[in-house]
């Protein structure tokens, strides 16, 4: 084994444990960091370069799959990053190699974030609105999705206990383990009441497949919804409620950002709802905050002449 790929195992190690990343991140930076050792052949630290990040970036620009598919930019900045995380591990353990703020990022063009209209949001809830227990487990999934912005697979893993319905919140936790509070509007707790009052099984799980559990009302083995099963059930409504554009569970968490930016909530505010560890990840709604700016220009400049 070369030396760098020595480093590289020390790093992810150092990753899990001191900073106590995702599985998933760091399956995605020892990805990352192989696919440029793999392509660069460099097997020491300080033959890391300039000209050899240079060729890189031309190589994830060119790349292309076996169905001829070409990298995002979005994608090979995800490469450079995890190589520039990589030289700031190797710099902190006085290893010389490139200086990581020697790697610039590529420009990406802004993302634009599909979201619900007021009234496609309210289609979505009322046609969700039936008697049956399986009508008030997914009108109590939609409600909750829009008062909390969780996350699909957040949502997925939530049990019966981890929500208090005499309290207006509770701790959830998100990406990296890191644990945030959530908000559950009047709305969202009325649909979880009228839902947990019709549950007749001893499952621990919130959200349960409802034909397995009506077969097996003695069996306390879970029958958890999955997220896939979850984006089925918001698409079916979605579908149902004449909703044209592509409605996920995603869509719903950037209705319920752009609905407290709307309202006057601060940015910063909505990162930490959001569990964003980063506020650029937030910034992905400045087509919020840009429209309210233009109407308090509209409303306020010039009145005094």
């Amino acid at each position: 084994m070369s030396a760098i790929n020595s480093l590289i195992i020390n790093y992810l190690e150092y990753l899990e444990i001191e900073k106590n990343r995702s599985k998933k991140t760091i399956e995605n930076y020892d990805r990352y960091l192989k696919r440029f050792i793999n392509w660069s052949k460099i097997e020491k630290p300080d033959k890391i370069n300039l000209e050899a990040i240079r060729k890189y970036r031309i190589f994830l620009n060119r790349f292309q799959n076996e169905k001829k598919e070409t990298l995002k930019k979005n994608t090979q900045n995800y490469h450079l990053i995890a190589l520039r995380s990589f030289l700031k591990y190797l710099a902190k353990r006085d290893i010389k190699t490139l200086a990581a703020e020697k790697i610039e990022l590529g420009k990406t063009s802004v993302r634009q974030v599909e979201f619900l209209e007021p009234d496609e949001l309210n289609r979505l809830l009322e046609v969700s609105n039936k008697g049956n227990l399986i009508g008030l487990r997914d009108r109590a999934i939609l409600e909750l999705f829009f008062s909390t912005g969780l996350r699909v697979s957040e949502l997925s893993k939530l049990n019966r206990k981890d929500i208090n319905l005499k309290k207006d919140e509770f701790t959830v936790r998100g990406k990296g383990d890191k644990l945030r509070i959530v908000f559950v509007s009047e709305q969202a707790k009325s649909a979880l009441k009228n839902y947990l009052s019709e549950r007749t099984d001893l499952d621990k799980t919130l959200f349960i497949r409802i034909d397995r559990a009506q077969k097996n009302k003695n069996d306390q083995e879970s029958f958890r919804l999955t997220p896939r099963s979850i984006q089925r059930i918001v698409k079916k409504y979605a579908l149902a409620a004449g909703i044209t554009k592509k409605v996920t569970p995603h869509t719903i968490r950037h209705s319920y950002a752009t609905d407290l930016l709307a309202a006057g909530a601060d940015i910063r505010s909505v990162q930490t709802m959001l569990g964003h560890s980063s506020i650029t990840t937030t910034q992905i709604y400045t087509h919020i905050t840009d429209k309210k700016l233009k109407e308090t220009y509209k409303s306020y400049h010039g009145k005094s002449k």
